[in-house]
């Protein structure tokens, strides 16, 4: 009989709902151990009250615990299981951070909650907030909590649990890197301030100068320009405004202004004396004379959808321009200014997981005949240029959300830097696998390659550096670039061109800065 009196004494002295546990389990031990007799006296104590009991046959004992059982369940100690929220559209982001970080707060906002829904956040089944907090009338809420000083870099799967009616969905919180400023007494590093609003920029080898292309708002966009620059002063020789565009339908559905044909993308041909840029907000490209930047010829709207990246192949004659939003990557001749075919490559990723392959930045290696793309997805194909044929499609080990992508033809390595996991991977062309990750930054978003030099250069946009990287992986200098640099393009005699945009009002925005091995 000790054990029974044991058990209960356990859980009493836990001052808590266990006694729900600790009553039928004491019931049930004694059924399994007393003599074989149809009657048996037992002393029971209850959770602060005594009280004895007359003779009970093992079969009321049974009931009784049963009983103690239902009225425990009714009484709210497990998952009631209430009104579920079949419509649930919440969401969770992080705001006024460019980047969470370990040691730091984070603030965390929510949208299209249920107005009075209770939302509790948690990790290592731990509750982060000290209480759960209550959706607005709108369905809103913000709400901040601190990140651990010893958290990992990567992404952490919050569970983001919501009651009055029941929710639940996974948060991808993503901790970066903090990497430390270093090696800049490696580098010759110059900066001008240019236009607001730089996307990319392209050197021209035939003409010595650098083209930049800038945009600035959302649609319509009013304020866009195409700019020639010193490679050498970093000086605006020469600028150009697009031409008005047609006009478009409004989130409204009215009809609005169409603003200009903003430029963002950009690539030269110097072929054929051309610039070729995106016009992204039209889904269209346009390409101008690099001598004048007079405007040759401005395809219509629709022509490419959300066009990011342009890449010319002078051997073939042929532009290629990405798309991010779906596989396409379109194909046009340099010469005629029409387009000649599209390229379709096909994810190579099933299950849950799987997503349509999204063409991203683009990386030509003319010599070889290969143009290779990343996607979204964490993707690379490899493209034939002499017939646009898609020689494969192959996954990248240990990327997030990837955007940006080089070529190292000395050593046939692909260098892949991604958003989403903070790190540039390097893979082997020919088999694909991935040899190294590196983590760079925040926001990691664009890659390029110097041949001269044999570094690659990533912009990491949330973290406002870029980290310079030999073909094994190894960091050789992390640089302030100021702040969001979002595109680097390689230039003459082992320099990158690195433009970044940041607020207008920053005196480090909307800069140019040419970066070179001493």
């Amino acid at each position: 009989m000790r054990i029974i009196f044991d058990i209960i004494y356990i859980f009493d002295a836990m001052q808590s709902n266990w006694l729900c546990v600790a009553w039928p389990l004491a019931a049930t031990v004694w059924l399994f151990t007393s003599p074989l007799h149809l009657h048996y006296c037992l002393e029971l104590r209850m959770y602060k009250n005594r009280f004895f009991t007359p003779s009970l046959t093992r079969l009321s004992v049974s009931f009784a615990a049963a009983a103690m059982l239902a009225a425990c369940a009714s009484t709210g100690s497990g998952p009631q299981f209430s009104k579920a929220d079949d419509s649930f559209t919440g969401q969770v982001r992080v705001v006024d951070a460019p980047a969470v970080y370990a040691g730091n707060p984070v603030k965390l906002a929510g949208s299209n909650f249920k107005p009075g829904q209770e939302v509790q956040f948690f990790y290592e089944g731990i509750a982060i907030l000290p209480q759960a907090v209550v959706a607005d009338a709108e369905g809103k809420f913000t709400t901040e909590t601190a990140i651990p000083a010893g958290a990992e870099p990567g992404r952490h799967s919050v569970v983001v649990s919501a009651t009055n009616p029941n929710a639940a969905q996974v948060f991808p919180l993503k901790i970066s890197p903090q990497i430390a400023l270093s090696g800049e007494d490696q580098f010759s590093i110059v900066n001008q301030k240019l236009v607001t609003g730089l996307y990319q920029s392209a050197y021209s080898p035939k003409n010595n100068v650098v083209f930049a292309a800038a945009a600035v708002g959302r649609p319509p966009v009013k304020e866009s320009q195409l700019v020639k620059v010193s490679p050498d002063t970093l000086q605006v020789l020469q600028a150009v405004t697009p031409i008005q565009a047609p006009a478009r339908k409004g989130p409204d559905g009215q009809e609005q202004p169409g603003g200009v044909f903003a430029v963002y993308g950009i690539a030269v041909d110097d072929a054929n004396g051309t610039v070729w840029v995106t016009n992204t907000r039209q889904n269209t490209i346009a390409v101008y004379r690099q001598t004048d930047l007079a405007l040759i010829k401005q395809f219509a709207p629709g022509e490419v959808g959300h066009g990011r990246d342009v890449a010319i192949d002078s051997q073939q004659g042929k532009a290629y321009v990405s798309t991010a939003f779906t596989p396409n990557i379109e194909v046009f001749s340099t010469t005629t200014l029409e387009k000649i075919g599209t390229i379709e490559p096909q994810s190579s990723i099933r299950g849950p997981n799987a997503r349509p392959f999204g063409s991203m930045s683009l990386a030509l290696d003319a010599a070889s005949g290969k143009l290779f793309v990343v996607s979204g997805t964490g993707e690379v194909a490899v493209i034939n240029t002499a017939d646009d044929s898609v020689a494969k499609v192959f996954p990248v080990a240990g990327v997030n959300s990837s955007s940006g992508i080089a070529y190292d033809a000395s050593t046939n390595r692909i260098f892949v830097s991604s958003q989403g996991s903070d790190n540039v991977a390097i893979i082997d062309a020919d088999s694909g696998q991935t040899l190294n990750t590196v983590l760079v930054g925040a926001g990691s978003l664009n890659v390029a390659f110097d041949p001269v030099s044999k570094l690659a250069y990533t912009a990491n946009r949330g973290a406002n550096t870029v980290t310079v990287l030999n073909s094994n992986g190894e960091i050789v200098a992390n640089l302030d670039a100021g702040p969001m640099p979002n595109h680097i393009s390689v230039g003459p005699n082992g320099s990158v061109y690195v433009v970044n945009k940041g607020q207008g009002a920053n005196a480090e925005s909307n800069n140019i800065t040419r970066i070179q091995r001493k």
